[in-house]
C-alpha cells in the first residue's frame, strides 16, 4: 500500500470509527440529533452531524436504509433498483460525487431516447416533430408559472398538439412527475431543475446509498410519537424513548399526510397545508428478465411510444448491460393497475410490449416483478409533485417547528423534488439548521 493511499485509508478508518461512536444509543436513551427515516435525506443528515461532531442516532422504520432508493439483486442475479434508478444531473449531484469512494461504478446514461410507432421506430421527421412538441408543451408551462395565480400543467398545454398530445402528456406527467397533469402545479413544474444529462450505477443506485451508510441504524424501529418541550425532543419508538435536542424528520410525505408519526402538540396549520399538497405519486417498475436482447435495442435505451391515450409506459431496456427490462407504469393509469396487483401490471406490460415489439416477444420473457410503492407501509407512493398552489409549501417545510423540529426529503427541496440528490441536500440543509442550536447562548 502506498503512503498517500495508507494515509487515505487510516483517515478513512478514523472517520468510520468517530462516527460510529456518535452514532451509539446510550443507556439512558438520550442524544444530541435523533434523525427520522435513513433515506437519502437521513443519511446526509447524519453524516453531517457526525462530522460536526455531535452525538445522533439514526432510526428506520423499514428493514433496511435507503428508503426508496434501494437495490436488491435475489429476484434477477443481477442488481435490480426496485425505487429510484436515474442520478439526475451527476456533476453537480451530491450523491454522484461521492461514488468515487465507494468503488461502485457511475457511468453517463446514453443521450436521448427511442420513439415507437407500433412496430416500427419513429423516422427522423417523426422525432423532430415529437421533440418539438414536448419543446411546445415545456415552453407553455414555464410561460403559465410566470403568472401570479398557480394552475396545473394540463390548464396551459397548447391546443395544437395533434397527435402527440398522449405521448407528452405521459412524458413530461407521469413519466416527469409520477402524476397527470391536471394534478400537478405549473409553478412547481417550472421551478424543477432540468434533468436532461443523467448517469445510471452498475451495481444499483440503492446499493451506492446504503454504501454512504457506514453508521449505526436502528431499522425495524417505527417511530409512534414526536413530543416537542422548550429544551428538548422526545421520540416515542416500538423500541423505546429517545431524548434529543433536536429532532430531523425524513419520512415521506405520503407518511406525514397518514399520521403514521403523532405529533404533541400538532403541527401547525402552515405545515399540515403543505403536506397535504406535496402528495406522492404513483410510479412502478415492471421488472422482466428477457435475455438474449429479443427487442433488439442497446444498454439502457428508453423508450417511448406514439401513445394514442393515457394507457401508455416507458421502456428501460438492457438495465446497466443485464438481460433486465423495466417497463414504467405512473400516473393515474399506473396507479390503478397497481391496485389490479401484481400480476395485472405485468400482463400490461408484456401486453404492451408485444404491441409494440410483436408475439415473439411473450415467449422470451422469464422471470417478472413488479414494485407497488403505494402499498410499502413506510412509503405509500412514489414522490412528490405539488397539486396547484402548492409549491410554497416546500419552503413552509424548511422552516423549523418550535425550534427543535426539522424536516427533510425530497418533498422538501424546491428545484430537485423528486430525486435522491434533492432529498440529500435536504437532509444536509436541515442538520446545518439543528447544528445551530449549538451555537446559541
Amino acid at each position: 500500500m502506498s503512503a498517500l493511499n495508507r494515509r487515505n485509508f487510516i483517515a478513512g478508518s478514523a472517520a468510520m470509527a468517530s462516527t460510529q461512536a456518535l452514532g451509539a444509543v446510550s443507556a439512558s436513551g438520550e442524544t444530541e440529533v435523533a434523525i427520522v427515516g435513513a433515506g437519502a435525506a437521513g443519511i446526509a443528515a447524519a453524516r453531517k452531524v457526525a462530522a460536526a461532531g455531535r452525538r445522533f442516532v439514526l432510526i428506520e422504520a423499514s428493514d433496511h436504509v435507503g428508503g426508496r432508493c434501494v437495490t436488491e439483486s435475489r429476484t434477477f442475479g443481477v442488481p435490480y433498483d426496485r425505487g429510484a434508478h436515474w442520478v439526475h444531473m451527476p456533476d453537480i449531484n451530491p450523491v454522484a460525487k461521492l461514488s468515487s469512494r465507494t468503488g461502485l461504478e457511475v457511468y453517463a446514461a446514453p443521450p436521448g431516447q427511442k420513439l415507437r410507432m407500433v412496430k416500427r421506430n419513429a423516422r427522423e421527421g417523426e422525432m423532430e416533430d415529437y421533440l418539438a412538441a414536448i419543446v411546445k408543451a415545456n415552453r407553455a408551462i414555464q410561460d403559465a408559472a410566470r403568472g401570479k395565480a398557480d394552475v396545473s400543467c394540463a390548464q396551459v398545454l397548447p391546443k395544437d398538439l395533434g397527435d402527440w398530445r398522449a405521448a407528452v402528456e405521459f412524458v413530461l406527467g407521469p413519466f416527469g412527475c409520477g402524476k397527470n397533469l391536471e394534478d400537478v402545479s405549473a409553478m412547481d413544474f417550472a421551478r424543477s431543475l432540468e434533468r436532461d444529462v443523467d448517469a445510471f450505477c452498475r451495481q444499483g443506485f440503492g446499493a451506492l446509498l446504503a454504501k454512504l451508510a457506514d453508521m449505526p441504524v436502528q431499522i425495524n424501529t417505527p417511530v409512534q410519537r414526536i413530543t416537542s418541550t422548550r429544551n428538548s425532543v422526545e421520540i416515542e419508538t416500538t423500541r423505546g424513548r429517545i431524548v434529543a435536542r433536536a429532532a430531523i424528520v425524513t419520512v415521506s410525505s405520503g407518511v406525514l399526510a397518514a399520521d403514521k408519526i403523532k405529533f404533541t402538540p400538532d403541527l401547525p396549520k402552515r405545515q399540515v397545508d403543505a403536506i397535504a399538497k406535496l402528495s406522492l405519486g404513483s410510479y412502478d417498475h415492471v421488472a422482466l428478465e428477457l435475455k438474449g436482447n429479443p427487442l433488439q435495442l442497446q444498454n439502457d435505451d428508453l423508450v417511448f411510444e406514439q401513445a394514442k391515450g393515457p394507457r401508455t409506459a416507458a421502456l428501460l431496456a438492457n438495465v446497466s448491460g443485464t438481460p433486465l427490462c423495466v417497463v414504467e407504469l405512473a400516473g393515474k393509469f399506473g396507479r390503478e393497475l397497481s391496485q389490479g396487483g401484481e400480476a395485472a401490471m405485468v400482463d400490461f406490460a408484456t401486453g404492451w410490449l408485444t404491441e409494440l415489439y410483436g408475439a415473439d416477444i411473450k415467449k422470451a420473457v422469464g422471470k417478472t416483478h413488479a414494485t407497488r410503492w403505494a402499498n410499502e407501509p413506510w412509503a405509500l407512493g412514489a414522490f412528490s409533485a405539488a397539486a396547484p398552489g402548492g409549491q410554497p409549501g416546500r419552503r413552509t417545510l424548511m422552516e423549523p417547528v418550535r425550534e427543535r423540529l426539522f424536516f427533510a426529503g425530497e418533498a422538501v427541496h424546491e428545484t430537485l423534488w423528486g430525486t435522491v440528490g434533492g432529498a440529500w441536500e435536504s437532509g444536509e440543509r436541515a442538520a446545518d439548521a439543528a447544528l445551530k442550536l449549538w451555537g446559541r447562548r
